[in-house]
């Protein structure tokens, strides 16, 4: 039987310059956002919330995508500094305790009752739009040819957007930033390696895949 490997079923060619770039030489930029406690907000607060949102997404004139991520907190090294604690205790009801407090709070969280949530923007560019600018309406070959100077052209579009949508949320009290190669690189690993991610393990990439 033939192997099959996942990066084949991915729809991702490589990872450049914090810049995901697709198998159909589309690129795509990730902004990691900050959240805000709503509930805690006065009415008038959450009235001003809602018309900044209503207006950035009004302001739009292309499209993006909105990722919720939850996972159950990682709490993997302070595990491990309770358990050195433990051992190090010379008293033994001290150790005990340490004990017990830590058995706790690994049960507690293995009840999944305590998650973590991370929100993400994914914002798109292709090349198709690149060069029907450049060419004054001209469509794109099915799959182009990404050139150098066609993905530095991309990439600086792209990050306008980016730009665009990071000063978008700031008005909704909002703090966007863009990952990293590494740091997109652990977000794909982690979505389909949910339980070696939740315990803090990420192995080492291949190169070819990271530049």
């Amino acid at each position: 039987m033939p192997s099959f490997s996942t990066q084949q079923f991915l729809e991702i060619d490589k990872i450049r310059e914090g810049i995901i770039i697709l198998k159909n030489k589309a690129l795509r930029g990730v902004l990691m956002v900050s959240s805000l406690n709503f509930a805690l907000k006065s009415e008038e607060e959450q009235d001003a919330i809602l018309y900044q949102f209503q207006a950035f997404l009004n302001s739009l004139d292309f499209f993006c995508q909105i990722i919720v991520q939850s996972r159950r907190l990682n709490i993997t090294g302070y595990l491990e500094k309770l358990k050195e604690l433990e051992r190090n205790q010379t008293n033994e009801l001290l150790k005990l305790q340490t004990s017990e407090y830590r058995l706790f709070i690994q049960r507690l969280v293995e009840t999944g009752s305590i998650l973590t949530k991370s929100f993400f923007v994914v914002i798109p560019y292709s090349l198709s739009e690149a060069l029907e600018t450049k060419k004054g309406g001209l469509k794109a070959p099915a799959i182009p040819v990404l050139t150098e100077e066609e993905f530095i052209r991309c990439k600086n579009q792209l990050w306008q957007r980016m730009g665009f949508i990071a000063m978008g949320l700031k008005r909704c009290g909002l703090q966007a930033v863009p990952l990293t190669t590494p740091e997109i690189v652990e977000l794909f690993w982690s979505l389909f390696h949910p339980q070696e991610a939740e315990v803090g393990y990420y192995p080492e990439f291949p190169s070819e895949l990271v530049i």
